[in-house]
């Protein structure tokens, strides 16, 4: 995303290793944590060996977006390249796609990885990933950009001029046509190592564009401690404002949700969601989903294996963050809960999460109608027996779809609400 950028000024440093063994423990552990108090059994983490080529059909993540004409842009990783494609029939086909990058092994595929893909009102379009750099999970975000509607792409650019890892760009095309980042960066803590200072985790790194992704302003912190290998949730405000949502590092090693509201003046305070009390040192690679309804309330979902609670929640808050709602279990308790997604039009909220019985993964919905308040009873949308992605909510002028890959049951886009 970021081409010409100044690196902050204290980031110098340029290391080329990290802690290989602590990335393992995270590897390691988020197969343990993901699903543990749940089921024995755990659904599909990773796309079978067997399909080989760089289509749809291979894919283990894809992400889509409405273009300014009505078309579907769907983005996906496959065997190490990244594609896109158009769908003039909302996803039931699609256009010969377009190979943006081919990485190999060093794509970035983990559970939280996918490739971001945004649209603005004029037809350009904007697309990041991230691979490895080295075998130590050192990672570049690179961007590309279109200028005829997703048709062709610019050669892949590094989003920042920094030698340490920048991973999970999460993108949102804002109302003006600017374009707003954010990532997990990682120089901070390549700059303690070299000094012999150990640090845990990451960074949230952000900035702007205002030029359809040529170039971005020099990047900022939200917040200097954070997880480092989990997804960051991101909506706009009524005001056309970012707000983010992810897993912070509290005192004490608590990795716990915290959100903030990023304005033209810079970053308001992190507030924390709820108090889950997760102390660990791994990584869950399960980050979490935010919503800004047309009131401006926040809706947040998120996984947690804290001592207070385990498995998925649901809060809001009306005050911008300042305080929350008491977290809400998502999906039965005992049940094997993942990955929820949120979306909001005006006081209509969805929320969308996956459920795994020991065969099978479904995707439930529930669906609000006066902001968060009440919630309908949950329904099943779809279900795959193999490997699947996050399910994801879509909205196009005041229609809702949901977009899930399966590898059995091919890409679902499921229209799911109205306003």
């Amino acid at each position: 995303m970021m081409q010409t950028l100044n690196p902050f000024p204290l980031l110098s440093l340029v290391p080329k290793t990290l802690l290989l063994g602590v990335l393992g423990v995270c590897l390691n552990s988020y197969a343990q944590m993901s699903h543990s108090n749940h089921s024995e059994k755990s659904a599909p983490t990773k796309p079978s060996a067997t399909c080989q080529g760089a289509g749809l059909e291979c894919a283990n993540a894809a992400t889509p977006f409405f273009a300014a004409d009505g078309k579907l842009l769907l983005a996906w990783t496959a065997n190490g390249v990244v594609s896109v494609a158009k769908s003039a029939d909302l996803g039931k086909s699609f256009a010969p796609a377009t190979t943006i990058a081919e990485h190999g092994k060093a794509l970035d595929t983990g559970s939280d990885a996918r490739p971001q893909i945004v649209s603005d009102s004029k037809g350009n379009v904007f697309l990041a990933y991230a691979f490895f750099k080295d075998s130590q999970w050192n990672a570049q975000i690179n961007t590309a950009r279109s200028s005829d509607g997703g048709n062709t792409f610019s050669a892949p650019q590094s989003l920042v001029q920094d030698g340490s890892s920048q991973r999970f760009p999460s993108v949102l095309m804002k109302a003006d046509d600017s374009i707003f980042i954010s990532w997990i960066d990682k120089r901070l803590v390549a700059a303690a190592k070299q000094k012999g200072v150990p640090r845990l985790g990451g960074s949230i790194a952000y900035s702007t564009s205002y030029d359809e992704g040529k170039t971005f302003q020099t990047e900022k912190f939200a917040n200097e401690s954070s997880c480092e290998c989990c997804r960051i949730g991101a909506s706009l405000d009524p005001k056309n404002q970012a707000v983010i949502a992810y897993r912070a590092i509290f005192p004490g090693g608590i990795r716990d949700q915290a959100t903030q509201l990023i304005t033209s003046k810079g970053t308001e305070p992190i507030r924390r969601v709820a108090d889950d009390d997760w102390k660990t040192d791994a990584c869950p690679h399960h980050g979490p989903s935010i919503a800004v309804s047309g009131s401006g309330k926040f809706h947040v979902a998120w996984f947690t294996q804290g001592t207070k609670r385990a498995g998925v929640f649901y809060a809001n808050s009306s005050n911008q963050g300042i305080s929350y709602s008491n977290p809400v279990r998502v999906g039965a308790e005992g049940v094997n809960v993942a990955r929820p997604y949120l979306l909001a039009i005006d006081r209509q909220v969805w929320l969308v999460w996956k459920e795994f019985d020991g065969s099978a993964s479904s995707v439930y919905l529930k669906h609000s109608q006066d902001d968060g308040v009440s919630w309908s009873e949950p329904k099943v949308l779809a279900k795959t027996t193999a490997y699947s992605d996050h399910p994801l909510l879509l909205r196009h002028d005041q229609t809702v779809y949901l977009s899930w890959l399966t590898r059995a049951d091919g890409y679902q886009f499921i229209k799911v609400g109205h306003k």
